[in-house]
């Protein structure tokens, strides 16, 4: 296939100005795919390819760490065909950049024996420090780290002596990143210092598919929260280490790091041959650091200790919760050891089998509270819809690896310009409508591809974008509140069938109002349906109009009186999944208005307005695995009269603005979409005037494995959110309804609430009876 895709807002450097220009303005010998060979690789198992390799990622003017915050307009695709690539020093990821490898024969990037630097792909290489900070500067700031991928290789660094340090993969990264489908290779020595993927700060995120063999630590983690899925993890002295020990760092920045450990849940865990686990462990109970863990639907081998654990038996605070349930053990000494070498949870005698249904240490909310618990706990009731066999369902991004070139259709082949200015509907309507009803795949070259009418997906419809391609609505079609319009259309109501989406964006242009980026209507028929890191972007990118120029943030304007500024109102609702919908996988999707300009040199705040996150309204049959919504008006997540829902580790940000204006502004509540109501509840600012983290009402059979719900602002003053202030808002959890029932959380993560859970209206719990390393944490609640 010809590899057309183009940056139309791509400017020197990979920055824009944040300016309110809407016009493409593309370098036009900016190449958005890069194919390492082309730029003087080998992959023979024997060339230096380092600097060839850096050459592919950095060329054209991108966003480069430490020159370039943030960028949006020059993405890139490097490719590795099949190969073994020998490298000397780090291969140096730049911003919004997929790494992508044959996925029919996996490339291996090998280290060599005199390898120098930390890790063989560097994701935020550390920059020179000063006299205060001589560790160094990440090069980016992790948790504005968005928009990239690895996927389809191998890292092997079996060359580098045993006794030295090295990391396959350092991931300090935050929201629509992903790595997936990559195999480590480290050695097996038991004084190995290798690791696998190292993190230390973000805030995540999604990995799926990896597999790691030997190596200190497999994997360490530290991050305000990830979901990961699908590990298997081989001879390694850690599977996985939560701890933090970099010993280089000083304690003032160790500090701020450990305090963003908020929550990950593990799924599908196959652990073989390690010495330990999970180890979540510090220095001492008192300063443990790890926020929670959940694990579930997971295997853990021949390894002498399960879990690793500082949590003392009769511990009262929250720090290091944790929940299980069901894991399957085998030949595994101890479950859970936790202070002091104590055996918290038995696990086989010598070659015996165990599975654990379910368990758990924190706090416990049945739905009264707060109870410490350590111990069994009765697991979540699963809706059989939701089980593949006794796991919850799960599906891998289609990489469509078998498929011939034959079978994909191209939208800028097929005439779409994908600049940003011309009106592509027409194109991609009916590239969609004819790919659908000839099985063949439709391939969105990178682009901006502006429409001014709805993109509508029937059943069978199939669709990959190359780089994050934007399909962005424009218009007055959209710009009526009280008529609203989607922008991608997935089913008509009752429709039934299958629909595949993957690497997309779908963002607003200007004022748009009546906007609904995404409405899902599908019934699925057969496999589920799936949506594989597809993302919503409403304002703060080059091209949006709704940038600082047009939307500058306006704390010290009290709204109202101040009129809000309609030109900012960027969409009613990210996205819809409508009454009747079934059947919906969601993988690694990201919901989001924005919050500051990610064009902007300085990360400069922005007000846009959207009303609604995702309102899954009366579907059936949902699973949410790695998903976050952020910053919209009303809520972030709502569920009515909603039954089956899975959610692997959901996130949330509070609108910053929020109370001013408060939720009620600037989108009336309507009773078709069972909007909350915020005008009795919130007086003079005071009460509960922000929007909802998660509103579940008159829904059943609801499993939320995971939650961090955040509150980081007051009208863009982040002081209530500072250990033990719990001001920033009233509540930020509501269930209601007389007909909810069965709904559990585990590991729900709350920061700047002062009620962590409302129901019907009434406070539950309190976030000072549950404070953890910085969120405030429950392990389980039911309901």
């Amino acid at each position: 296939m010809p590899h057309q895709g183009i940056a139309p807002f791509h400017t020197a450097g990979g920055n824009s100005t944040g300016t309110n220009s809407t016009e493409g303005n593309s370098t036009s010998n900016y190449q958005v795919f890069r194919n390492v060979k082309a730029f003087g690789a080998r992959g023979d198992g024997f060339s230096d390819d380092t600097a060839a390799i850096n050459r592919a990622i950095s060329s054209g003017e991108r966003c480069a760490p430490g020159v370039c915050q943030s960028s949006t307009t020059s993405p890139a695709i490097v490719y590795f065909p099949s190969g073994t690539y020998r490298v000397s020093s780090p291969i140096v990821d730049y911003y919004f950049t997929q790494i992508i490898g044959n996925p029919n024969n996996l490339p291996i990037i090998t280290a060599t024996s005199n390898f120098s630097g930390t890790a063989v792909i560097e994701g935020n290489p550390y920059l020179p420090g000063n006299a205060d900070h001589p560790e160094g500067f990440p090069g980016w700031k992790a948790t504005n780290v968005f928009y990239r991928q690895i996927r389809n290789l191998q890292i092997d660094v079996t060359n580098v002596p045993a006794n030295s340090s090295i990391q396959c993969v350092h991931w300090p990264t935050s929201q629509a990143t992903s790595l997936q489908s990559i195999v480590f290779h480290m050695s097996q020595s038991p004084d190995s210092r290798h690791q696998g993927v190292f993190i230390e700060d973000g805030s995540g995120g999604f990995m799926s598919d990896l597999t790691f063999n030997g190596g200190q630590n497999a994997a360490f983690f530290g991050n305000q929260q990830f979901t990961v899925r699908n590990f298997t993890i081989n001879n390694a002295s850690n599977a996985i280490n939560m701890a933090w020990d970099w010993g280089w760092f000083s304690l003032e920045i160790l500090v701020v790091m450990i305090n963003r450990l908020l929550g990950w849940t593990f799924k599908s865990m196959s652990i073989n041959n390690c010495k330990v686990g999970l180890n979540i462990t510090n220095v001492s109970p008192s300063s443990q650091t790890v926020g929670s863990a959940t694990f579930i639907d997971s295997n853990i081998n021949d390894t002498p200790i399960g879990i690793l654990t500082n949590h003392a038996p009769n511990a009262t605070y929250t720090n290091s919760s944790l929940v299980l349930e069901n894991v399957h053990l085998n030949n595994v000494r101890a479950a859970v050891q936790g202070v002091s070498n104590a055996t918290l949870l038995y696990g086989t005698s010598s070659g015996g089998s165990r599975k654990i249904e379910g368990w758990a240490q924190g706090h416990s909310y049945t739905p009264d509270g707060p109870s410490s618990v350590s111990g069994a706990t009765q697991a979540f009731t699963r809706p059989q819809a939701l089980l593949d066999g006794e796991k919850y369902y799960e599906r891998s991004k289609p990489q469509y690896a078998d498929l011939p070139l034959s079978m994909f259709l191209s939208a800028r082949s097929a005439g779409a310009s994908g600049d940003g200015v011309t009106d592509d509907h027409r194109v991609l309507q009916d590239l969609v409508i004819g790919a659908a009803s000839t099985g063949r795949v439709v391939f969105i070259d990178a682009g901006t591809y502006r429409i001014t009418r709805t993109l509508y997906m029937p059943k069978d419809t199939k669709i990959v974008g190359e780089a994050y391609p934007v399909i962005m609505s424009s218009g007055s079609f959209f710009a009526n509140v009280d008529s609203t319009q989607p922008v991608v259309q997935v089913g008509q109501r009752g429709e039934e069938g299958c629909v595949e989406w993957s690497d997309t964006i779908v963002s607003t242009q200007g004022a748009q109002p009546g906007a609904v980026a995404i409405q899902w209507n599908l019934i699925s028929s057969g496999e589920p349906s799936g949506m594989w890191d597809v993302h919503v972007r409403i304002g703060g990118f080059a091209g949006s109009g709704l940038q600082l120029a047009d939307c500058p943030a306006t704390p010290d304007v009290v709204t109202p009186p101040a009129p809000i500024k309609e030109a900012c109102i960027g969409a009613h609702t990210s996205m819809h999944v409508t009454t009747g919908a079934r059947g919906l996988y969601m993988e690694n999707v990201w919901l989001w208005t924005a919050d500051h300009d990610l064009d902007n040199t300085v990360f400069t705040n922005i007000t846009v307005y959207a009303g609604r996150g995702l309102n899954m309204q009366a579907g059936r049959n949902i699973w949410l695995v790695g998903t976050s919504v952020e910053h919209h008006s009303l809520y972030q997540y709502q569920l009515s009269n909603t039954r089956a829902v899975f959610m692997g580790q959901i996130q949330t940000e509070t609108a910053y603005y929020q109370p001013n204006p408060d939720a009620s502004l600037p989108f009336a509540p309507v009773a078709e979409l069972s909007d909350p109501q915020f005008s009795s509840s919130c007086t003079n600012g005071t009460g509960q005037c922000s929007g909802w983290g998660l509103r579940i009402l008159d829904s059943q059979d609801i499993g939320v494995y995971g939650a961090g719900l955040y509150s980081f602002f007051n009208n863009y003053n982040n002081s209530c959110s500072f250990p033990n202030q719990l001001d920033c808002q009233k509540g930020i959890l509501s269930i209601e309804g007389d007909s909810t029932q069965n709904v559990g959380i585990y590991n729900l993560n709350t920061v700047g609430a002062s009620s962590m859970v409302d129901i019907d209206g009434s406070s539950v719990a309190n976030a000072s009876e549950n404070v953890n390393v910085f969120p405030d944490t429950i392990a389980v609640f039911k309901v």
